[in-house]
């Protein structure tokens, strides 16, 4: 039994090189996600009841496999997380970010057969299907190097978005005092000038909400400068934060290469 559990463990995890099994697991996992994202697009257009008939029955299908597959993982946990004891192991694995999100996949198509619903909180829970998109980030190494230089630029992006977020309640307090005379109706309270200084301190301008006063035409115009600065700070973060990451692979990579003997290209021993 520990055998067959230690090969489905191995299926199931990321493919290693030379395991057919489990590369033709992730494959049909990853292109099965790729079709329920099709069917989450084609959801919103209006189509013969025949054709949602078939959609139906292939989401059927496919949340029956990430099921099995959920339930899968959640058996073989204990592999996963092996320095822990079988019960912690699986307490871990269910509150991990990809476990919430396997199961908030698949829930919303049980939840109806548990709890009556409204139609309409119906339609909003299928929404939810559109995080089956997340699973692929076991698949695709792109989104787990997007996923590590997040954490690793956690807290230097949480100072910048503070600073940025504080300066966003400060000008919209400070618009407000300035326009709200002129505009009453625009700027009726800090909360309508929240909005205008996201469009102003972001660049996007939607014009729906602007200064017609001297004063808040020049405030609003230094407001946009510093904007064009503030907004770039996390991007410069992330993108510093890729480049780390390119070369610490890089060094991984000629680490890697040194272990293998160049005249046999056979694995060296430390």
């Amino acid at each position: 039994m520990m055998k067959l559990k230690k090969r489905v463990f191995e299926i199931i995890q990321t493919a290693k090189e030379g395991d057919r099994a489990s590369e033709a697991f992730d494959i049909f996992i990853v292109t099965l996600i790729a079709i329920n994202v099709v069917l989450v697009v084609a959801d919103t257009f209006a189509m013969p009841e025949s054709a949602r008939e078939i959609l139906s029955i292939v989401e059927t299908i496919s949340v029956v496999i990430f099921t099995i597959e959920y339930i899968l993982r959640l058996w073989t946990s204990d592999l996963l997380f092996a320095n822990i004891g079988k019960a912690k192991a699986r307490i871990k694995y269910t509150f991990s970010f990809m476990a919430l999100i396997d199961l908030f996949a698949i829930l919303p198509f049980y939840i109806p057969f548990i709890i009556p619903l409204d139609l309409r909180v119906l339609r909003v829970l299928r929404i939810v299907r559109i995080l089956r998109l997340f699973k692929v980030n076991r698949y695709i190494n792109a989104l787990s190097t997007i996923g590590s230089v997040f954490k690793k630029k956690s807290s230097q992006l949480l100072s910048s978005m503070f600073v940025v977020a504080l300066l966003m309640i400060i000008t919209s307090v400070l618009m407000y005092n300035v326009e709200n005379a002129a505009q009453p109706d625009k700027f009726q309270n800090a909360f309508s000038s929240l909005w205008w200084s996201i469009a102003t301190l972001t660049t996007v301008g939607y014009g729906d909400i602007y200064p017609i006063t001297v004063a808040g035409k020049i405030f609003s115009g230094i407001i946009a400068f510093l904007g064009i600065g503030l907004v770039a700070v996390p991007t410069s973060i992330i993108s510093a934060g890729f480049i780390e990451q390119i070369e610490e692979r890089k060094k991984e990579e000629t680490q890697d290469e040194k272990c293998f003997c160049p005249y046999c290209g056979h694995k060296l021993e430390k």
